[in-house]
């Protein structure tokens, strides 16, 4: 769903840049109570994996292909505020060093792919935690709903920005039509990817995924006919005290091996929006990439031959400047929290 330049007008996109631009503000300050020593690392992680499951186009229907969004795979790991943060990250390696998504259009691309995917996939994902029983197979079902959900929720707002500044005369009746029916269906694929990797990492290490936190109930004794909460028990070490590395190793790993090898397999069909575009007439006024020659424009390394070799280094050199640059993004963002403000982990032992 990458808006390329010339699908929205100068003022729209104008516009989109500064609601967006105050949004990863307001995510600055928000994910300062949500990063702290263990989640720092794993959202630098989270931005190259998204990075790199985004590059494996799957097919979906009549000639169409979909991909990642991420903005609900990122909230539920590493926390709303921080999740706004990750996508931004990837859309601005994308379209700087990848010429995909315009630059005209990042602020569109930031306000539809990274703010409304995040905001309504976490809003979805904690009212269903509260009807849903406190364990951790509801987070994973909840996952896969609001997954599901946030990716035709920003085909509507990519409708609707195209209503107010689209620059081609086409019904708008049409466009939303197919954009949310192709997008339905590219919903289902985001949540698939989306359940399995957070079924997967609280498999592992269930304190690191932020919208599992303080949903395991207390084990209940009955006495004298009555349940009471049992006594909690002690944990061999702090959580705060295991090491991650294991976790973030391999999921480095994967993202390397996913952009760098398994990439070379994605459809090669044109994704959602690119697919309505041409069917419906949107991409008559696309205008050239202004990074069109960057020795990395369209996912391939300039001057190496082999397709296969050229798309997997430039996956490799993708995922590696997501993680490097993303990092140092969340490093400093976490250093700049006072020490006093307590992290969003620390209010929910308060309130427990």
């Amino acid at each position: 769903m990458h808006v390329p330049d010339g699908f929205i007008d100068a003022p729209v996109s104008a516009a989109a840049g500064v609601v967006a631009a105050g949004a990863v503000a307001v995510s600055l300050r928000g994910a300062r109570r949500e990063l702290d020593e263990r989640t720092a690392p794993l959202a630098g992680l989270v931005a190259a994996f998204i990075f790199a499951v985004q590059m494996l186009n799957f097919p979906v229907a009549a000639g169409t292909s979909g991909h990642l969004l991420g903005g609900a795979l990122a909230a539920i790991l590493v926390g709303p505020y921080t999740g706004v943060l990750c996508v931004t990250v990837v859309l601005l390696m994308q379209g700087i060093l990848f010429a995909d998504g315009g630059l005209t259009a990042l602020g569109v691309n930031v306000l539809d792919m990274g703010i409304v995917t995040t905001v309504v996939a976490y809003a979805l994902f904690r009212g269903l935690l509260g009807v849903l029983p406190r364990t951790r197979r509801s987070v994973t079902v909840a996952s896969f709903v609001a997954a599901l959900v946030s990716v035709p929720a920003a085909a509507c707002a990519f409708t609707l920005i195209y209503w107010i500044g689209g620059t081609t005369d086409i019904p708008i009746g049409k466009v939303f039509t197919a954009m949310v029916g192709v997008h339905v269906l590219i919903g289902i694929g985001e949540a698939v990817i989306t359940a399995l990797t957070v079924g997967a990492v609280i498999a592992v290490r269930p304190d690191l995924v932020h919208g599992a936190r303080g949903l395991t109930s207390s084990l209940k004794l009955r006495v004298d006919g009555e349940l009471v909460d049992a006594p909690a028990p002690q944990p061999a070490a702090p959580a705060a005290a295991r090491s991650h590395r294991g976790i973030w190793a391999a999921g480095l790993v994967t993202a390397l091996v996913l952009a760098g090898f398994v990439s070379y397999y994605a459809s090669a069909n044109p994704d959602g929006l690119e697919k309505v575009a041409a069917d419906q007439g949107i991409d008559k006024k696309t205008e050239e990439h202004a990074a069109k020659d960057s020795p990395l424009a369209d996912y391939g390394v300039k001057d190496v031959s082999d397709a296969r070799l050229s798309g997997g280094l430039a996956g490799v050199i993708g995922v590696g400047a997501t993680i490097v640059v993303g990092s140092g993004v969340f490093y400093v963002v976490r250093r700049r929290r006072t020490p006093d403000a307590p992290t969003d982990n620390a209010r929910e032992k308060e309130t427990a």
